[in-house]
């Protein structure tokens, strides 16, 4: 079977030079067989008849590496394109936790952001936390949302390339959050989601009741969306790719062809089959073999 492995720097950043190509190629065996996907960003490392799991190859690559902010990814040659993209948005498609920075219009940014670094480590249940969390907004008006999503809201680095170069080559994508339709809505609309699935916070009087339509939408509501849309389009799970930051993100990037954990939690991190530590969101891009000359820009 043939495998490659894909070496990824920060745009911002590259590290990926050609000394460093080199020496993993050499070590490897494979001198003549790597591709620069993006100068000083991205190259691939075809493997021949490689003995080594995927795991170890990784790991012998990341020894080579060194020190350097290089993340690798190793994996069977075929089937790296994705036709299904399912994504969380909090800390993932955007920088932020909405729910904390709502909190910050009340002054309890602090105190809400302590529950949810908990529930995205997975040491607290997620739903129970994000029913004390919104509990902590009642009575801020409605029109705060509008307010953040102006003011505080910011998207990934790399989101909107990511999702408009695989639905300009055939993939659907499918924001689904833990978090609010109030961000969803505007959020995929601005990266360019084909849909959009979160929770629903329940207002009266122009003001948040400090509740939240059930049932939440958690941790495995985001793995039976995935299951859904793989039955709608009549896919294979290994076409799939599933990207997420928190324990709420788990079951659906275990369930996924491709598992991936962008700057994320331990627990998310050990269990993915790939994860990002330094990339943006193109990094996803160059996972599945595209080049920067492939990316959509618009």
């Amino acid at each position: 079977m043939s495998f490659v492995a894909t070496l990824v720097s920060t745009p911002t950043s590259p590290a990926v030079d050609q000394d460093l190509v080199d020496r993993v190629t050499q070590a490897l065996g494979q001198e003549s067989a790597a591709k620069i996907l993006s100068p000083g960003v991205a190259a691939d490392v075809r493997i021949e008849g490689s003995d080594e799991t995927a795991a170890a190859t990784a790991s012998r690559i990341r020894d080579i590496i060194g020190a350097a902010p290089v993340d690798v990814f190793v994996q069977p040659e075929k089937g790296r394109r994705k036709r299904l993209l399912i994504a969380d948005m909090d800390s993932t498609m955007i920088r932020q936790e909405c729910i904390d920075e709502l909190a910050a219009e009340l002054g309890l940014k602090e105190k809400i952001s302590d529950i949810t670094e908990r529930a995205m480590r997975g040491d607290i249940e997620f739903e129970p936390a994000l029913r004390e969390r919104v509990g902590l907004l009642a009575g801020l008006p409605v029109s705060a949302i509008g307010t953040v999503l102006s003011n505080r809201i910011v998207l990934m680095p790399g989101g909107r390339t990511l999702v408009q170069t695989m639905k300009a080559n055939g993939a659907y994508c499918a924001l689904v959050s833990g978090g609010f339709t109030h961000f969803t809505k505007s959020v995929s609309a601005m990266i360019g989601f084909d849909e959009n699935r979160a929770n629903t916070l329940l207002e009266q009087d122009g003001k948040l009741t400090g509740k939240v339509a059930e049932p939440i939408l958690g941790r495995d509501a985001k793995r039976e969306r995935l299951e859904e849309l793989v039955a709608e389009r009549a896919l294979d799970f290994s076409e799939t790719l599933a990207v997420g930051d928190g324990a709420n993100d788990l079951a659906m990037i275990e369930r996924a062809g491709a598992g991936v954990a962008y700057r994320a939690k331990l627990a998310v991190a050990e269990v993915a089959d790939f994860r990002i530590d330094h990339g943006d969101l193109t990094a996803l891009l160059y996972l599945q073999g595209y080049s920067e000359k492939d990316f959509v820009l618009s």
